[in-house]
């Protein structure tokens, strides 16, 4: 694996992790946007499963969103606006032809195209894949809970800032169903050991990150206009809000595929679980996806 740093035109570094070919073509490259406070590094064993399922010609890279890893931190002339600014960072320095998103990462490269495809900008990608984007779409999204989060997080009370996330966005099918206090205290161990040991580090840029893009809400309109060759997928066991999500877009973009991941969960990505890998591979190679899909809805005819 080799690691690059990339400046963005604000002065701020991306550090970038590529996995597969380092010397990969643009069409055999792929861009992925992670989800709210995870690091590059929590996406390598689904991204190196990626390249063995793409070829060993192919390239992805795995950037850490400002405020994660090794990337410069958040500062207050953050915005939504700054994800969007470093996705075409991304795609300039690499070239990639590919664009996938995961979760919150999936409404940063659903905006970034739409905004790359209103302009003609040249970097915009071949391919769009998004799976389980987490976007306020048309009001889906009660953001009453912001405030309380932020305070949670200034109180450094990591356990229960995350039983918010949790119960809100009902990532957990079990957790969301759960008494706050209980999800408090699950969260609380959660936080010190493994993945969300090291969430924890980013928190303080959680806040911005999760501000930004949902206290202002997108609009299904917004999305009528986007390029074909984009992929919505979704967790068959997804939490109800990302299904519901998820369909809302599709609703919204008669060019796009829509696809229900066989025994996915949101922790499908970055976790290599279910076959969710296989889907994504399949989706890039313009292989049939009959036997890693429950559900394949394809683009309306002209």
């Amino acid at each position: 694996m080799a690691s690059y740093d990339w400046q963005t035109p604000d002065g701020a570094t991306l550090h970038d992790q590529v996995f597969g070919s380092e010397s990969a073509s643009p069409e055999h490259s792929v861009v992925i946007v992670c989800g709210a406070f995870l690091p590059a590094l929590v996406y390598a064993p689904f991204a190196s499963a990626l390249v063995g399922q793409l070829g060993s010609d192919w390239a992805v890279h795995v950037y850490d969103r400002r405020g994660k890893g090794e990337s410069s931190p958040v500062d207050d002339s953050y915005s939504f606006d700054t994800e969007l600014d470093d996705v075409r960072t991304a795609l300039r320095e690499t070239g990639a032809r590919h664009l996938l998103g995961h979760s919150l990462g999936g409404s940063i490269v659903l905006h970034a195209v739409r905004s790359m495809a209103a302009g003609d900008d040249p970097l915009l990608p071949a391919t769009t894949t998004v799976y389980d984007p987490a976007i306020n779409l048309d009001g889906s999204l009660d953001t009453s809970w912001l405030p309380k989060f932020q305070q949670l997080v200034d109180k450094r009370r990591w356990g229960r800032a995350m039983a918010v996330i949790e119960k809100v966005m009902g990532m957990s099918s079990t957790l969301s169903r759960a008494p706050s206090w209980m999800v408090a205290g699950v969260m609380g161990v959660s936080v010190r050991t493994g993945l969300r040991g090291m969430s924890k580090a980013v928190f303080p840029a959680g806040v911005a990150e999760l501000t930004a893009a949902f206290a202002e809400e997108a609009r299904g309109s917004d999305f009528a206009h986007m390029p074909p060759d984009l992929c919505i997928l979704v967790g068959e066991h997804s939490a109800d809000y990302f299904r519901a999500t998820a369909e809302a877009l599709n609703r919204s973009m008669p060019d796009a595929r829509f696809v229900v991941v066989r025994k996915g969960i949101h922790g499908s990505v970055p976790a290599v679980r279910h076959p969710i890998v296989k889907t994504f591979a399949r989706w890039l190679l313009e292989e049939p996806m009959g036997d890693v899909a429950l559900e394949v809805s394809e683009p309306e005819p002209a």
